[in-house]
């Protein structure tokens, strides 16, 4: 789980992310843009090792089944790697709290002062930490990712379980 770079990770990254449509709650415009920022940061910059495998690159599709947070990792020419699917009990406390605070934040930057902001915005970043610490969690033993990717990978998975 070490984010440690070596010349070996040079191919162990996600060149491609898709969302379960069916698995996606209906959302505002402000989810909307978190996504799509999610998505196009995450294929810049990303360390994503399944554990046992020579390399990637890697395609990522994410989606709900059931109770379940799917992950079906596939090479970038479509080949499968491996699928992991994931309690989501561990994230749901989670997620709920930080809709509510990422609500709070938008409805702030509208209206409240730049102390008031910076202070939700903290808040916001300590819930969001949380829940990438959670993701690495659960990958431990299955996939070596870095923080910075856990976080990207966070608010993808915020997005597919938050069902409004």
């Amino acid at each position: 789980m070490s984010g440690q770079s070596s010349q070996d990770d040079t191919n162990n990254r996600i060149v491609a992310v898709t969302l379960d449509e069916e698995s996606i709650g209906r959302s505002g415009p402000d989810i909307e843009h978190e996504r799509a920022i999610a998505i196009y940061d995450l294929i810049e910059q990303n360390l994503f090792a399944p554990e046992g495998d020579a390399g990637g690159p890697f395609s990522l599709h994410i989606g709900i089944n059931g109770n379940r947070l799917m992950f079906d990792i596939r090479r970038q020419n479509g080949d499968p790697v491996v699928v992991h699917l994931m309690s989501l009990t561990p994230f749901r406390r989670i997620v709920k709290d930080y809709f509510l605070i990422c609500d709070s934040y938008h409805q702030a930057i509208r209206t409240a002062t730049p102390d008031k902001i910076e202070a939700i915005d903290m808040g916001r970043r300590g819930i969001h930490d949380e829940g990438s610490r959670t993701l690495m969690e659960r990958l431990d033993g299955k996939v070596r990712i870095d923080f910075e990717t856990a976080r990207r990978l966070f608010t993808l998975v915020s997005v597919l379980h938050w069902k409004g």
